[in-house]
């Protein structure tokens, strides 16, 4: 992709800030971007993130996480650490995952990265089209990674957060090549769990198709 001008950068960051500056102009001080990293994986926990963004926010290069390269996503996470006026990451692991499914995990993930933010936000923008349990006023967007900046952001840092942790467990389960496909279900992963069986960070309702009941 063709490096942007410096007024192209700033009319993209206008554009993923629009409907944040609608809602600063409504009233809202603090608006909170949510969204979860994970959901997908064989094995490990899912994450949200909530980020509540400055007004005057420029974070270059900003989008979506899956659209970023793996050293610009530990850049952005570390401005955006470093600049946010408040954030939190929460993760809802695999075995409350296989108690009460993906979905009401991932809502769990995000409603828990929204209560643990420190500063309580008026309004909240959240990646994808549904949401059970959040109090405060809320709307969900898909694909809101790439329209909203508070919610890039919040993408950023649960899939950080998410891939450093899979990198942490690659070092305990060394056999599955958790680094590398960060618990997706690749050839070499499912490999590895036909070989090796699973351990204890995999998602047991994920595996039957492939194992049968475990």
């Amino acid at each position: 992709m063709a490096r942007l001008t410096e007024e192209e950068e700033l009319k993209r960051q206008a554009v993923m800030l629009e409907r944040e500056r609608q809602l600063w102009s409504s009233g809202y001080k603090y608006i909170a971007g949510v969204d979860e990293a994970g959901r997908g994986p064989l094995a490990g926990p899912v994450y949200a993130a909530a980020v509540i963004l400055p007004e005057d926010i420029r974070l270059d290069g900003i989008n979506d996480s899956k659209k970023l390269s793996p050293k610009k996503r530990e850049e952005l996470f570390e401005e955006i650490k470093a600049s946010a006026a408040a954030y939190a990451v929460w993760s809802v692991d695999e075995r409350v995952i296989d108690e009460v499914n993906i979905l009401n995990a991932t809502y769990m993930a995000m409603n828990g990265a929204v209560s643990a933010i420190s500063v309580r936000p008026g309004y909240v923008l959240i990646d994808g089209n549904s949401i059970r349990g959040m109090e405060i006023p809320h709307e969900t967007m898909v694909k809101g990674d790439a329209k909203s900046m508070s919610i890039a952001a919040a993408s950023i840092m649960a899939k950080v957060s998410r891939d450093r942790y899979i990198i942490e467990m690659a070092e305990k389960y060394p056999e599955y090549g958790f680094e590398r496909h960060k618990g997706y279900g690749t050839k070499e992963h499912t490999e590895a769990i036909l070989k090796y069986g699973p351990c204890p960070i995999h998602r047991k309702t994920f595996l039957k198709k492939l194992l049968g009941e475990i």
